[in-house]
């Protein structure tokens, strides 16, 4: 039972059946339209010679010339079909036939002395023609009705010409056509199911093919690629799970990644802060040293605390937990408090932080999760361009959106790694090994939810992320609406 549940059987048999469905479409097309052809073929050749004997026999001839055995003779010979001349008597109910002469010799004719065709001839008092059946054998006859003569010396009223010939010879033509159609249909049936099989055995290897390369990539495997070189719909699958592969290896190298650098960001401040604790203890240290201990402590907790907050929110995120509140918010100041929270870190990086072509913006967002946005942009670019680079920070309103800028004058990125440039655990080729790769991550994701999108342009020499959100202008105002997360996770 296992062998028709597989799919080269159930296409062997699919194909079968059609080949059996169309064979058979012909078989009954064919047969009975070619059967009824020569039956009524042959049945309108006797017809058209029954009329000609027919006027013959009601012209007349004379007995010392041409008796009527000469005459079913002669139209035997004329059209090879069997003749007989009856003599036609009006009794009740129904008239009745006397045998005058018979093409097969005698007057004895007692097989077609009853014949239908030439009883309905004479009950109706003209010709009549169709198909009969004597034993075995079926006959085309025509049955030709002549009034106003008498045959033989017994005086009858009329006379009826029977025309009866076997169709044995058409029937087995129809026989023959049979059997070879049949015969043609059984081979044809067997390559059917030969050719569907190897298809199909063909078609199913490319699956279990596929199969295995998904049951590779389930474990983890993603060292092999996944070809095939069919250009059909399981060639299409094929790429499709080739670029499935090529995209978690690498998602799964950046998970490798990510955790080797989330390890050694927590390392690296929990040996500091132990290294400092431990310095503490010696009592010899004067009061500046202490509070210099106490700061660079001070900034290895908030290193922790920053990278703990992002897997957190990454987590609220997938549990669908995390929720904004929508209410009007001043990009424009929001731009000003970034250049000033990040004036500091400008500064130590050399380089220049300014706020550029700023005005009022008003967006209807979260202001906490807005300014985390702006962090994270404005962080990046201070993070990620030389010293020297000037970062420009700006608000801008455009019909019904409002917009924050972010604008660098680094080197720019890559136009072919912009589009996994927001992907969790991403991040650049040849950057700093510094932060986590999850900022753009969850900015783009924050985004959203705000109903906003973080669009990003970058060439050689400039770089510029700009999120976009709703303007106020196009919500009415009113109290804050809080919208839960709802992320797939």
């Amino acid at each position: 039972m296992r062998f028709f549940r597989t799919v080269g059987a159930r296409l062997s048999l699919a194909l079968l059946l059609v080949v059996a469905l169309a064979l058979g479409i012909v078989y009954v097309t064919v047969v009975p339209s070619l059967k009824s052809r020569l039956v009524n073929a042959r049945v309108s050749q006797l017809e058209r010679a029954g009329g000609s004997l027919g006027r013959e026999l009601k012209r007349g001839f004379p007995p010392d010339v041409l008796s009527e055995q000469d005459f079913v003779d002669n139209a035997h010979a004329n059209t090879s079909a069997r003749a007989i001349l009856f003599t036609v008597y009006p009794t009740s109910p129904t008239p009745f036939l006397l045998s005058q002469a018979d093409s097969s010799g005698g007057t004895s004719s007692e097989d077609v002395d009853s014949d239908s065709i030439a009883r309905k001839a004479a009950e109706a008092q003209r010709s009549q023609h169709g198909t009969v059946e004597r034993g075995e054998r079926r006959y085309a006859e025509v049955a030709v009705y002549v009034t106003g003569i008498r045959t033989g010396n017994t005086g009858g009223n009329g006379a009826v010409l029977l025309l009866t010939d076997s169709l044995q010879d058409q029937l087995s033509s129809v026989h023959q056509v049979q059997r070879r159609l049949l015969l043609a249909a059984g081979a044809a049936l067997v390559i059917a199911l030969l050719l569907g099989y190897g298809g199909a055995w063909m078609f199913a290897r490319r699956i279990r093919r596929l199969e295995r390369a998904a049951d590779r990539i389930a474990g983890g495997h993603f060292d092999e690629p996944v070809r095939d070189s069919g250009g059909d719909e399981l060639g299409e699958l094929a790429e499709a799970f080739e670029r499935m592969r090529v995209r978690l290896a690498q998602l799964d190298d950046a998970r490798r990644e990510f955790v080797a650098n989330a390890s050694h960001e927590l390392r690296t401040p929990l040996f500091s802060l132990a290294g400092f604790l431990e310095l503490l203890d010696d009592e010899v240290l004067d009061e500046t040293t202490r509070r210099e201990f106490l700061d660079s402590m001070r900034e290895q907790v908030t290193r922790l605390t920053k990278l703990a907050s992002d897997l957190l929110d990454l987590s609220r995120l997938d549990a669908g937990r995390l929720a904004v509140e929508r209410e009007p918010v001043d990009l424009g100041i929001l731009a000003e408090d970034l250049v000033e929270e990040f004036g500091p870190v400008a500064q130590r990086g050399q380089h220049e932080l300014e706020l550029a072509e700023n005005g009022p913006a008003a967006a209807l967002a979260d202001e906490l999760r807005a300014l985390q946005i702006g962090r994270i942009l404005v962080e990046n670019a201070l993070l990620h361009t030389p010293s020297g680079t000037a970062v420009r920070v700006s608000a801008r309103t455009r019909g019904d959106r409002a917009a924050l800028e972010v604008e660098d004058d680094g080197p720019g990125i890559p136009k072919d790694q912009l589009e996994q440039l927001f992907e969790r655990f991403y991040r650049l080729d040849g950057t700093r090994a510094s932060g986590s790769g999850l900022g753009l991550a969850i900015a783009s994701e924050l985004a959203e939810l705000m109903g906003g999108t973080i669009e990003i342009e970058s060439q050689p020499g400039r770089t510029r992320f700009r999120l976009w959100l709703p303007s106020s202008g196009a919500h009415a105002p009113g109290p804050s609406e809080s919208i839960a997360a709802e992320v797939a996770g």
